[in-house]
């Protein structure tokens, strides 16, 4: 056996699971053995599976919010290299859940890069990546993703991410999406418009473009009163 080569070793064990299926089993007991056989194989020579590297992702995230600020710092830069050869958009969308969550440069990095990414779902994942981040850049980069996106569900899904951020920055975004042609990004816009003024004006475009001109005017009642109805 120590003199046999890979390739007889490999012959000698396929022959044995053959002997040992066919009595009992028969077929179908062969073929199912033969698959998870050719699942290894692949797996030897293309790596692991997405599902694979997925699941080892999520386990290293955990070990590393464990950890130092140190061990974060290097996780998240072994991320940025990863993300740049995953041709896996699936798990590019899962790394960038995931550095959302880590305050390094790397992280920022990622998040930063991902806007750009060819892959419109990854784009996606960048918006909400950055609207977990929060802050003044959270809504430069959402605001410039809806500007200049070529897909509409991205540009959808930045005019979200901007309402739930709740920051009143970007009530110029918002109120410039009022005038787009599509019907879709005015309604996205009204939706944004209501989460970050905290009040609900419907869904008549037309009232919050008058709001929009001029929402410092009616402050007092925004902040004051609108919220003191909330609690009768």
């Amino acid at each position: 056996m120590r003199g046999m080569n890979l390739s007889g070793r490999t012959t000698l064990a396929w022959f044995a699971m053959a002997v040992a299926c066919l009595p009992l089993s028969g077929c179908r007991t062969w073929k199912k053995l033969t698959m998870s056989e050719k699942a290894l194989a692949e797996e030897r020579k293309y790596g692991p599976t997405a599902d694979q590297r997925i699941e080892e992702l999520a386990a290293d995230a955990t070990k590393a919010k464990a950890g130092s600020h140190t061990d974060q710092v290097e996780f998240t830069r072994k991320l940025a290299e990863e993300i740049l050869q995953e041709h896996d958009a699936r798990v590019r969308c899962v790394i960038l859940d995931t550095v959302a969550e880590f305050d390094t440069p790397a992280a920022k990095a990622i998040c930063t890069g991902a806007l750009e990414d060819p892959d419109e779902r990854v784009r996606m994942a960048a918006c909400t990546a950055w609207r977990k981040r929060g802050g003044a850049e959270a809504v430069e980069h959402l605001a410039g993703r809806y500007r200049t996106d070529r897909e509409i569900d991205v540009r959808l899904r930045a005019l979200r991410e901007l309402g739930e951020l709740g920051d009143k920055e970007a009530v110029p975004v918002l109120a410039k999406a009022l005038e787009d042609s599509d019907p879709a990004v005015q309604y996205r816009a009204v939706g944004a418009l209501k989460k970050v003024s905290g009040r609900d004006l419907g869904d008549d475009v037309n009232k919050w473009r008058e709001w929009a001109a001029d929402p410092a005017g009616s402050s007092a009642e925004w902040s004051i009163a609108e919220e003191f109805r909330k609690l009768f």
